[in-house]
C-alpha cells in the first residue's frame, strides 16, 4: 500500500514539475501585463503572419499525411510484397532522426548547391527559404503518425469481412469506403490529431529550411523564439500561450477520441 502511494505521489509530482507547472508560468507570463496587451501580442501583424503559416502548412501536410497513412496501412494490411518489412522500417525514420538533420538533407538537396539546386535555379523554382522546403520538411517529421495509428489496427482486425464483400460482388472502392474504411476510423482520426498538433508545434526542420524572416517565414514556433531573442518577452509568451493551447484541445480531442473508441469496442464485445 505504502509503495503503491509513493509510486503515484512521484508520478503526480513528476507531472506537476515538467508539465502543469511550465503550462501555468506560460500563461502567467503571457497574461502579466493585461488581456489587452495579450490581444495586441497576437493581433500583430508578424504574428498574424506566422499564424497564417502555421495553418497553411498543416492544411497541406496532414491531408498529405492521411493519404499516405491510408495507403500504407492498406498494403502492410493486406498484402504480402517485397520490401514490405523495408517500408514498416522506412516509416519509422522520421522518429528515429533529429528534425534538423532533416531539414539540412533537404538543404542538401534543394540548396542553391544541393543535388537538385542547379536545375531547380534554372527553372527559377525555390524551396529551401521558401514555403516548398517548409512543407517538405513538416511532412517529413510528421508522416509516421497516421500510419503507425492504423497500421496496428488494420492488420488486428483482418480482412474476412472485405473478402467477404468481395465474394458478393463489392468493388474495390465499394470495400474500402464501406467496409475498410468505417472499422479503422478512429485510429485515422487520432493519426490526423497527433499529425496535426506535431506539424502546427514543429521548430527543427523547419527552421533551417525556413529562413526564419521574421513576418515572412516564421511559423508559430519560430515566432515564439525571433520575438524571444528581440527581448519582447511579453509577445513570446503569447505566443507561446497559443501553442499550449493547441497542446491541451489536443490531449482532449485524444481523451475524447479514446473513451468514444473504448465505449465502442465494449459495445461490439456485447
Amino acid at each position: 500500500m505504502a509503495g503503491r502511494i509513493f509510486l503515484i505521489t512521484m508520478a503526480l509530482g513528476f507531472l506537476a514539475l515538467f508539465l502543469v507547472l511550465p503550462l501555468i508560468v506560460v500563461f502567467a507570463q503571457a497574461l502579466s501585463l493585461g488581456l489587452g496587451n495579450y490581444a495586441s501580442a497576437i493581433l500583430d501583424p508578424n504574428v498574424g503572419s506566422a499564424i497564417w503559416l502555421t495553418l497553411l502548412i498543416a492544411a497541406v501536410a496532414v491531408p498529405a499525411n492521411l493519404v499516405f497513412g491510408i495507403i500504407a496501412s492498406w498494403c502492410i494490411a493486406r498484402f504480402d510484397f517485397a520490401g514490405r518489412n523495408l517500408l514498416v522500417t522506412l516509416i519509422d525514420l522520421p522518429f528515429s532522426i533529429s528534425p534538423v538533420v532533416a531539414g539540412l538533407l533537404e538543404v542538401l538537396l534543394f540548396g542553391l548547391n544541393g543535388l537538385f539546386g542547379g536545375w531547380l535555379s534554372a527553372n527559377n523554382i525555390q524551396i529551401i527559404f521558401a514555403l516548398p522546403g517548409m512543407i517538405l520538411a513538416t511532412m517529413f517529421v510528421t508522416f509516421p503518425f497516421v500510419a503507425r495509428e492504423v497500421i496496428p489496427l488494420a492488420q488486428e482486425q483482418g480482412n474476412d469481412e472485405e473478402e467477404a464483400a468481395a465474394t458478393l460482388g463489392a468493388t474495390g472502392l465499394q470495400i474500402f469506403w464501406r467496409v475498410s474504411l468505417p472499422k479503422i476510423r478512429w485510429g485515422l482520426l487520432y493519426g490526423v490529431l497527433l499529425c496535426n498538433a506535431r506539424a502546427m508545434g514543429e521548430f527543427g526542420a523547419v527552421s533551417v529550411v525556413s529562413g526564419k524572416i521574421f513576418g515572412q517565414t516564421d511559423t508559430m514556433s519560430l515566432a515564439v523564439e525571433s520575438l524571444y531573442d528581440s527581448y519582447e518577452i511579453h509577445a513570446a509568451f503569447a505566443v507561446a500561450s497559443l501553442l499550449a493551447l493547441l497542446a491541451i484541445v489536443t490531449l482532449v480531442l485524444k481523451a475524447a477520441l479514446e473513451w468514444r473508441h473504448r465505449d465502442e469496442l465494449r459495445g461490439m464485445k456485447r
